[in-house]
């Protein structure tokens, strides 16, 4: 695995000054437990983030790119609307025709249901290798006048390489969807049942706090968010470890979307679980989507993952969508993290 940020590092405490008072940022930065973050410039897309990581993966590995055969590309902040960015990946990096590439269209949940997807193909269609990548720029769909958001999310790219082999043994997965739910993180306006126009594009006040944006920036109901995860989530957990015959508390690690430190704190109170076993990355990097259960992977274990290593994937998010995933990590070999500037690497 590996992954790729952008350079740019955003102070949280001295973020949005210019538009609310120092102690309204102070207040709200210490209650989600972001202090920093990294934003893509305006030349670099989750695209540029994920070649970045791929090739810090291929130059750590000495991997022959012609042996490639699925190429999945995670993201909601793709290039284009049209074509798939896994295409352009595909021939960006070198990798032969003959390669199964697409798109997911998935948020923070993005990553179980991304490696899900490719271990199944890679079981059923006898496929070598592939490669995940998963990227996102959520700091370019949220507004810096809408307090709820402004200070939560950030930007990475990961790569990560899959190859079949009997010593990893099984994994198990649970994924979950409920649509009932999908107004709780939305853009409202931009697709194609609400298409861009003037109007869309008019930031307007949303509450009587002043907070503003435009139909087609995102908006989360924080509060509905939290009362959904705090059910959920636990209950989630609990099933695949009964549906896949583990003890949770023999994981070797723990490893959770970075939504925030209030929610995350919560889960793992409630599951009993080992603090020392539960990597965290939200305090520098915030919350990345669908990439913060991989990047706090490469983040922050890497070296700890030789031997045999047996981990608990956990993530929920906008859709709404939600899984849990007990994936053995078998001399994993973690890359250091890469910066990318002005959609080239530094």
């Amino acid at each position: 695995m590996a992954a790729a940020v952008p350079s740019q590092v955003i102070d949280n405490y001295k973020y949005d000054l210019d538009i609310f008072p120092e102690e309204d940022v102070k207040k709200v930065v210490d209650k989600v437990g972001v202090y920093e973050r990294r934003f893509a410039d305006e030349n670099t897309c989750s695209s540029d983030l994920c070649y970045a990581a791929a090739e810090k993966l291929f130059e750590d590995n000495d991997i022959d790119r012609s042996e490639i055969d699925l190429l999945v590309f995670i993201s909601q902040t793709p290039d284009y609307r049209m074509p798939a960015t896994s295409y352009l990946l595909q021939d960006r990096l070198g990798i032969p025709m003959s390669c199964i590439s697409f798109d997911v269209n998935l948020g923070c949940a993005g990553f179980l249901y991304g490696l899900s997807i490719v271990y199944s193909f890679m079981e059923k269609n006898g496929l070598r290798k592939a490669l995940l990548l998963d990227g996102e720029t959520r700091s370019k769909v949220y507004s810096r006048k809408d307090r709820r958001a402004a200070f939560i999310f950030g930007d990475a790219g990961i790569a990560a390489l899959v190859e079949r082999d009997e010593k990893y043994g099984e994994s198990h997965f649970s994924l979950n969807s409920d649509g009932s739910r999908g107004e709780l993180i939305m853009i409202p306006a931009g697709g194609y049942r609400k298409m861009s126009s003037v109007e869309t594009l008019k930031e307007h006040v949303i509450d009587e706090y002043g907070n503003a944006r435009t139909d087609e920036q995102a908006f989360m109901k924080g509060a509905d968010v939290f009362n959904f995860v705090i059910v959920e989530i636990p209950k989630d957990i609990k099933r695949l470890m009964a549906a896949a015959d583990e003890d949770i508390q023999t994981m070797d690690y723990y490893v959770f979307h970075q939504a925030n430190a209030f929610i995350n704190n919560y889960v793992a109170k409630k599951m009993k679980l080992d603090k020392e076993r539960i990597p965290w990355t939200i305090q520098k990097y915030g919350n990345t989507s669908s990439v913060s259960v991989p990047l706090t992977i490469v983040s922050e274990l890497q070296g700890k993952l030789d031997g045999n290593k047996k981990l608990m994937l956990s993530a929920f998010g906008v859709g709404m969508a939600w899984g849990t995933a007990v994936v053995p990590f078998v001399d994993c070999n973690i890359s250091e993290i890469v910066e990318v500037c002005n959609g080239k690497r530094v």
